[in-house]
């Protein structure tokens, strides 16, 4: 089994994903003498180009990388009677090395809510924007602003190219929904309801992916008291009283097949404990180290140390629906790079190597909006949602109520369809009414399944918007110069005698055509499709929570577990609600508040 080189580190990191490396990174850069281990669950990525070149998103989808941990949620009902498939990266860098690179931040209003409603100071859009901005270098315009930044470690850039399919996206919305304003800048946090051209985590000089791994932690370990131990597992936080002194971790059996997976080992922590390993990850380290809700550690066999049952509650994501269509021959997609056609790669890798530029260089996904309704879209969304509008959006209006956006490729596992060419209309839910849960079922079994439920599809309110949403990106879908057609397999089973009904191999429509006409019987072939194929943005977010103690929460302000001492949670487990948004953003700045915060309580300056 891989050990670290020593027995006692200062901090300890349980996971080295996205909000840990950030964390961890500015730490050690602030003293290097700090001493600072980060054990993580899969391999290291650096130099990769499976991972540094951002058009290989779609590659990692394969079900049989073994990069991705399993996750799969009870049977539901609201699921058309199948459970939900969740796939997690474990990855040095986490999300940020294999997400599709999406520049996507949340509306102020996301981050006021943390502070105001769920009592957290120092969390509102005031504090967190510039923790934004200290992340990025943003290249896509010259001169700076007051939302974003120009001299952090994280390029922001349109990417290599500007695909056919996004714009066609904004030449649609021109004409067929004149009425919304378009923007430059779709991400500038304080309003949304505009289309715009959308930003990529991407270095617009060399066309490489701009993640955690390289830019905050293998860029130290060289040069300060770094060190991450991969392919290793966290079984639990070691305790003396009530203060955390160290972990328990085994090999993973995935990444050192030929560890004794049974053996437990241990390292101390002299200062303090992180656990950062993510929505899944991070309650069910708690939950087997005792903390947690009775009857859920009794059930798992795991002696309860602090009752704390909000922990692997509050499972929040965004149900998300990538709704394929035919393109036309000569759409310029990624379909092609993530099948691993030799020919298609070998020609954008030359030029990537060249300029850094062409479709390696991107993300299939150049156009969206952060769309809230206009009267007329609320009496579309009908009765079911009338009084979610009332009671969450109304007086918050930067709030979006869906993400809509067109992707130049198919989107899930490219050989599950035929090889041609794709464009999807992806949305999700921009904040879900419903919430699920996260438990072990297994005090020492650190594979055993987990007890989880996605409430995917579980309130009304949430199947309005999602009907809501393929109804809207299919009107743009069929207006688009590339459109040639629905891929059928993946779409509502319509009547054939339906106006709805869909079909393949067809030409776009004028914009000014009329949209299409969904009678009861649509709706309801509708309402089965969508059960049976949404599917997570892999968002998920919100099983530690963020809030007083006594409403559920799990940490504090200051990211303390309740209870005990010298253990803190920092990762997207913390989020008390939601943001609309893709969460990358998101979970740097949590990771740069992390750091902010444990460098004032251990006194390192310069964080």
């Amino acid at each position: 089994m891989a050990s670290p080189s020593l027995d006692e580190y200062d901090i300890i990191f349980a996971g080295a994903g996205t909000a840990a490396g950030v964390a961890a990174g500015r730490l050690a850069a602030a003293d290097p003498a700090l001493k600072i281990l980060l054990i993580e669950s899969g391999p290291h990525v650096k130099d990769d180009f499976k991972f540094t070149q951002p058009g290989h998103c779609l590659s990692h989808l394969r079900p049989d990388n073994p990069i991705w941990k399993v996750h799969v949620s009870n049977v539901s009902e609201y699921l058309g009677g199948r459970p939900q498939v969740v796939t997690c990266a474990h990855v040095v860098g986490g999300g940020s090395s294999v997400n599709f690179t999406i520049y996507n931040r949340a509306v102020a209003s996301d981050f006021d809510d943390w502070e105001q409603e769920y009592k957290n100071p120092g969390w509102g859009a005031a504090d967190i924007v510039p923790l934004l901005k200290k992340t990025e270098t943003y290249q896509v315009a010259p001169g700076k602003d007051d939302v974003h930044g120009y001299a952090g470690p994280l390029r922001v850039s349109h990417g290599g190219q500007f695909t056919d399919v996004g714009r066609d996206f904004l030449d649609v919305a021109r004409a067929f929904d004149p009425a919304r304003a378009h923007t430059d800048d779709p991400n500038q946090v304080y309003t949304s309801n505009a289309y715009g051209r959308m930003q990529k985590f991407i270095d617009g000089e060399t066309g490489r992916r701009s993640d955690v791994a390289h830019h905050y932690l293998y860029n130290h370990l060289q040069t300060t008291g770094l060190e991450i131990l991969p392919g290793t597992l966290v079984k639990r936080v070691i305790f003396e009283g009530k203060r955390a002194v160290g972990v328990e971790y085994a090999a993973n059996p995935i990444f050192q097949p030929d560890a004794d997976k049974t053996q437990l080992r241990t390292v101390r922590a002299k200062r303090l404990v992180v656990v950062s390993a993510g929505t899944f990850g991070s309650p069910g380290i708690l939950e087997r180290s005792g903390i947690g809700a009775k009857d859920v550690l009794a059930k798992a066999g795991v002696e309860q140390i602090v009752d704390l049952p909000g922990v692997g509650e509050n499972y929040q994501d965004h149900p998300t629906a990538f709704v394929p269509y035919l393109a036309s021959p000569d759409t310029d997609t990624l379909d092609g790079i993530g099948r691993g056609d030799p020919e298609e790669t070998s020609l954008w890798h030359e030029q990537w190597l060249k300029d850094g530029k062409g479709l390696l260089a991107h993300n299939g996904l150049d156009a969206a909006i952060k769309l809230r309704p206009n009267e007329a879209e609320l009496k579309e969304l009908g009765p079911a949602f009338e009084q979610r509008w009332k009671d969450y959006f109304v007086d918050k209006p930067d709030k979006p109520v869906l993400f809509l956006c067109a992707m130049a490729m198919f989107i899930g596992d490219p050989t599950s369809v035929p090889p041609r060419k794709y464009f999807s209309m992806g949305y999700f839910l921009a904040y879900p009414k419903a919430t699920g849960h996260v438990h072990i079922t297994s005090a020492d079994d650190l594979g055993a399944p987990l007890d989880f439920e996605t409430a995917y599809g579980k309130a009304p309110e949430d199947m309005a918007v999602l009907k809501f949403g393929y109804k809207r990106g299919r009107e743009f879908a069929r207006r688009m110069a590339c459109y040639a057609g629905e891929y059928t397999p993946n779409h509502p089973a319509f009547a054939a005698t339906s106006g709805a009904a869909c079909a393949s191999d067809v030409q776009p429509v004028p914009a000014a055509a009329p949209p299409l006409v969904y009678t009861a019987e649509d709706d309801a072939a509708l309402e089965d499709y969508i059960r049976k194929f949404v599917v997570t943005a892999w968002h998920f977010m919100g099983t530690c929570a963020m809030k007083p103690r006594e409403e559920g929460g799990v940490v504090d302000a200051d990211l303390n577990v309740y209870g005990v001492e010298g253990l803190k949670v920092l990762d997207l487990s913390i989020p008390p609600s939601n943001v609309c948004a893709n969460t990358y953003s998101t979970t740097l700045a949590i990771g740069e508040k992390g750091a902010v915060i444990i460098g004032r309580e251990l006194g390192i300056a310069g964080v």
